[in-house]
């Protein structure tokens, strides 16, 4: 086998029974996405008993075990760029970013150098998880561009497959600090509605039916001037969940630019400071280090931004 490549044994859940192999083994092996392993599978990377397995259509049978043939991940556009980066923890496994607002995760469409993946290859040594594959080594979640906050990267599969499952089984704890239009009432709740892409527009998520279950639990921290400083409970994570299900209740984040219009003394304070992102930081991040298996909770304060914004709403 080629050095470069590294193996993931995945075994066919009995919940997932007769599903497509390749919704099967998405299942089975969350830290992949369902098209990155059709195309494993298309390329022949996939194997059951050493036969490749090259329908993703083919049914797959509960107790079988694939073998996942990822190859090391090619650089593309991924250069090694020195950004500063402030590091909340780190260690051979694995490392935890204060990530600022305004950087962007990793390379895609329009932003192809300038991200958290180029500082991470640069900082890291190349040293970072391949299952992500081309374009986000070491990548095991996101958050938003202008959202600020922990983030954890792998640098090694065995790190990456770790954390990737207890996010797959909502364990990791996760809590942003959010500055919100309006005074919740009640003070705390539960916002569960599925989202997914918005039929309108495709550059929005939306609460929709058939989308993704999605959970936040929120309570209200400080009162403040028509706003409130409230902190957001993961139970999952799903893209732009916060923004979203806060607004579906109508307390959209401050600054937001797709899912909030400010009103009143909030809408004078954001135009005042020029501050113009969603007013969204990370702030704890606790999970089980997926190599030595010590629990790990940490904390970044809100950024000055924020923290200015919050002065000025003060009561």
């Amino acid at each position: 086998m080629d050095r470069g490549v590294s193996i993931i044994e995945a075994t066919i859940a009995p919940t997932a029974d007769g599903w497509r192999l390749d919704r099967a083994l998405a299942d089975a092996v969350p830290t992949m996405s369902r098209e990155r392993l059709k195309a494993l599978i298309a390329a022949g990377a996939v194997s059951q008993g050493g036969t490749p397995a090259r329908d993703p259509s083919r049914p797959a049978a509960a107790g079988l075990i694939f073998a996942v043939a990822v190859p090391a991940p090619t650089p593309l556009h991924n250069e090694a760029q020195d950004i500063p980066l402030v590091i909340a923890y780190e260690d051979e496994h694995l490392i935890v970013v204060d990530k600022p607002a305004g950087l962007v995760v990793h390379p895609a469409a329009g932003n192809f150098d300038g991200t958290l993946v180029n500082a991470l290859l640069h900082h890291c040594g190349g040293s970072l998880s391949g299952i992500g594959g081309v374009a986000r080594p070491g990548i095991v979640h996101r958050i938003d561009k202008d959202t600020s906050g922990l983030m954890v990267a792998a640098k090694t599969d065995q790190a990456h497959e770790g954390l990737a499952r207890q996010f797959h089984d909502h364990s990791i704890d996760r809590r942003y600090r959010a500055i919100v239009g309006g005074i919740p009432r009640p003070a705390e709740g539960t916002v569960d509605a599925p989202l997914a892409r918005s039929p309108h527009n495709r550059k929005k998520i939306a609460i929709v039916a058939n989308g993704k279950r999605a959970v936040t639990h929120f309570t209200t921290i400080q009162r403040l001037r028509e706003a409130a400083l409230v902190e957001c409970r993961l139970e999952t994570g799903r893209t732009h969940q916060v923004r979203v299900h806060m607004a579906s209740i109508g307390h959209s984040l401050l600054g937001d630019p797709v899912y909030g219009k400010a009103k009143g003394q909030p809408r004078r304070c954001l135009e005042t400071l020029g501050f113009t992102r969603q007013a969204l930081h990370a702030a704890h991040l606790g999970f089980i280090h997926p190599v030595t298996c010590v629990a790990l909770a940490l904390e970044s304060p809100m950024p000055a931004d924020m923290q200015e914004l919050f002065t000025s709403l003060h009561v």
